[in-house]
């Protein structure tokens, strides 16, 4: 890494990526997952499901936090405090850096997320209906607070100069977070970021999604026709941003360039998504990044798989994009909704994409919806040169946050300015 000190805007790129999912752990297998069009439903578990007709979801299976929760105790850490650690561990592993060189560095640690710690607030919750305060685990109560998605990464990794930060902005959460690492770095007031998403599958969240009639059945399947909606997920990603001269400097490997982010909230309605506001941030992410609409290769959707959404948002990439845009794929018709985890792990797949040249395939299609008329490249991925990635990212209460990535080499050559 770098000394801190330079001044100017700084370029940042991506040189780690940690994910914990539910088609692969780490990196590589999330890789691919993604290339082979993995599907990560399957009956949950984690809670219990009695009174619902139907109940699948993209659980994470075979994690185990004993392999990266190494200083604090595993029981101190509620189920998305676990997956943000492991997943920060993993990025940091992978941008072939040594945990105590970033001990000498301001950094930034900024994990978005929509619950928390809410499965234990569910355990809290029934031991409040039917059991006795002496039944009470203190251990829960302590694991609760959602700061600890990212103080518990401080906290593990020993990091004490750095600021960490955990932003509740919903589904969007992820993309967030990347935004406020990126300026952080950008500025020179960090040298580095750990930023991505994390969440892990509650009872009181699928309840809520439930009741409003937008869990699918069995599968996820944005843009279709028949879409049903989404299914719930769960799992972590977190990326490691540096300043380009940093990643040269130390000869890293960098998966891609963040080239700028937009972001508002509209508050128009609950649940709702706003067409004019969705379309609006992603021209602020163009316009803050310096890209022109026509110089997007592939556009990650939010794409959740209800009809209000995919329709929403299919209308405002063409009215931003034109009648024909670019491709436009949903990860998570593979892993399903991760809620503050979304956006970052699908961030990591953009990043995995244009390293890679593949674009994943949106899973379950069958017959497009003519209301989203996208080329949601169908059930299988396809090789692809990409210079500039959009990632979208929209959450309840119209928060919206849209990243744009870049092939560095392209960057390097001048395309986009």
């Amino acid at each position: 890494m770098a000394e801190p000190g330079q001044l100017g805007p700084r370029r940042v790129v991506i040189t780690g990526l940690g994910v914990v999912s539910s088609i692969g752990m780490g990196v590589a297998q999330f890789q691919e997952g993604l290339r082979s069009g993995s599907s990560g439903a399957k009956p949950i578990t984690v809670f219990d499901v009695e009174g619902f007709d139907y109940a699948n979801g993209c659980e994470v299976v075979d994690f185990d936090p004993e392999l990266w929760v190494r200083r604090l105790a595993v029981g101190e850490l509620g189920r998305a405090t676990q997956y943000s650690v492991a997943a920060a561990r993993m990025a940091i592993d992978d941008a072939g850096v040594e945990v105590e060189d970033l001990r000498a560095l301001p950094g930034m640690i900024s994990i978005g997320t929509t619950d928390g710690e809410s499965r234990d607030l569910d355990q809290l919750v029934e031991t409040e209906i039917n059991g006795s305060p002496e039944d009470l685990d203190p251990e829960i109560v302590r694991r609760v607070p959602a700061g600890r998605l990212s103080a518990a990464i401080a906290q593990e990794l020993e990091l004490t100069d750095v600021e960490a930060v955990t932003i509740p902005t919903a589904c969007a959460a992820g993309n967030y977070a990347i935004g406020y690492g990126y300026d952080a770095v950008r500025s020179g007031e960090a040298e580095y970021a750990l930023c991505g998403g994390a969440d892990a599958m509650c009872r009181k969240t699928f309840s809520g999604f439930y009741r409003l009639g937008t869990i699918a059945p069995d599968r996820c399947q944005p843009f279709d026709v028949d879409r049903k909606g989404i299914l719930t997920g769960e799992g972590a990603g977190v990326l490691v941003l540096e300043s380009l001269d940093s990643a040269l400097a130390r000869g890293a490997r960098i998966y891609a360039e963040v080239l700028g982010y937009g972001l508002n909230c509209d508050a128009y309605h609950q649940v709702a998504p706003n067409q004019e506001s969705v379309g609006r941030c992603m021209e602020l992410a163009l316009e803050n990044a310096g890209v022109k609409p026509d110089q997007v290769d592939l556009i990650s959707a939010h794409g959740t798989g209800t009809k209000a959404n995919d329709v929403t948002e299919a209308s405002a990439i063409r009215e931003v994009f034109g009648a024909r845009p670019p491709r436009t794929i949903s990860m998570k018709s593979m892993i399903g909704h991760t809620m503050g985890a979304a956006s970052a792990l699908s961030a990591i797949g953009c990043a995995l994409a244009i390293t890679n040249g593949f674009i994943p395939p949106t899973i379950n299609h069958v017959t497009t919806d003519p209301e989203c008329d996208v080329d949601c490249v169908p059930n299988h991925s396809i090789e692809a040169d990409l210079k500039v990635v959009q990632n979208n990212g929209l959450a309840f209460g119209g928060n919206n946050a849209v990243v744009l990535l870049g092939q560095l080499e392209a960057q390097l050559e001048g395309t986009p300015a």
